[in-house]
């Protein structure tokens, strides 16, 4: 497994479940994931939501994407410190990706896990040592 695997694997399975933490309490939400690209893993999320709050103050984060295959599946887990993006191209990207954005564009940020380290896990692998892809 490489680095295309993960970013394939991540487009290919969109609802994943972002981990952070407040104080010393974790946090885990389902997220509509956007893409992934060879420059990171893109998220985005509005200024009235707790996350961004969470992310400033610790901006480590994990992020878990499943695809359900028979009695269990393919789990990736996606680590790495989180950086918010302020790109104009960006910007008019997600709204042209998500419309229903639009009413609250002045809300939008982006954010992407751009180094970090990821794994993927199955039944078969389980108890095999973790083999990372560092990126």
């Amino acid at each position: 497994m490489n680095m295309e695997d993960c970013i394939r694997f991540a487009n290919e399975n969109p609802i994943c479940y972002l981990a952070t933490a407040e104080r010393d309490q974790p946090r885990v939400r389902a997220l509509g994931f956007w893409f992934a690209d060879e420059t990171g893993f893109y998220f985005q999320t509005a200024t009235m939501k707790e996350l961004p709050g969470q992310l400033e103050n610790n901006p480590k984060a994990e992020v878990a994407f499943y695809k359900h295959e028979g009695i269990t599946g393919t789990l990736m887990r996606v680590a790495g410190k989180v950086e918010f993006i302020e790109d104009p191209v960006l910007q008019e990207r997600v709204l042209r990706d998500r419309p229903f954005l639009e009413p609250f564009k002045e809300e939008v940020i982006i954010f992407r896990i751009a180094h970090g380290e990821a794994y993927f896990w199955t039944l078969t692998n389980n108890l095999e040592p973790k083999q990372y892809i560092r990126f």
